[in-house]
C-alpha cells in the first residue's frame, strides 16, 4: 500500500480549505483518509499563525513509515522544519520560445548598431575651412 501525505480540499466555492491527511495513494482526493495530521488555510496571510495548524510528530511517524509528501505538503513540512525539501527549478521552462528569441536577438543587434551610430564622429567639414 503505497501511503501519501496530501491536501483533501473542503470549505465552499472559491473559499479552499484544506486538511493535511495521509490517505492511500488510489484513494480520492477528498476521500477516505488514514489519518488527520493537520489544516491548511491558504485564504489567511501568510505570517498568520493559524494558516498552518500541523502535528509534526505525527508527521515525522508518518514519513518514518514510508509515506511520500505531495511538493505543496513537502514545502509546508520543509517550512515547519520536518524535512528538507530540495529546491526544485525548471529554467528551461521560462525561456522565450523560437520566435521571440530571434525577434529579441534581432532588436539588440539593431539597437547596437544604433549605438554605433551614435558614437561614430560627425564628418567635419575641412574644404571650406582650406579655403
Amino acid at each position: 500500500m503505497s501511503l501519501k501525505i496530501r491536501l483533501a480540499r473542503g470549505g465552499a466555492k472559491k473559499r479552499p480549505f484544506y486538511r493535511i491527511v495521509v490517505a492511500d495513494a488510489r484513494s480520492p482526493r477528498d476521500g477516505r483518509y488514514i489519518e488527520k495530521l493537520g489544516t491548511f488555510d491558504p485564504l489567511k496571510a501568510k505570517d498568520a499563525a493559524d494558516r498552518v495548524v500541523l502535528d509534526i510528530e505525527k508527521a515525522k511517524a508518518w514519513l518514518g513509515k514510508g509515506a511520500q509528501p505531495t511538493d505543496r505538503v513537502a514545502r509546508i513540512l520543509d517550512a515547519a522544519g520536518a524535512i528538507k525539501r530540495e529546491a526544485r527549478n525548471n529554467p528551461e521552462k521560462a525561456q522565450p520560445k523560437k520566435k521571440a528569441q530571434e525577434r529579441a536577438a534581432a532588436a539588440a543587434e539593431a539597437e547596437k548598431a544604433a549605438r554605433e551610430a551614435a558614437a561614430a564622429p560627425a564628418p567635419v567639414a575641412e574644404e571650406a575651412s582650406a579655403e
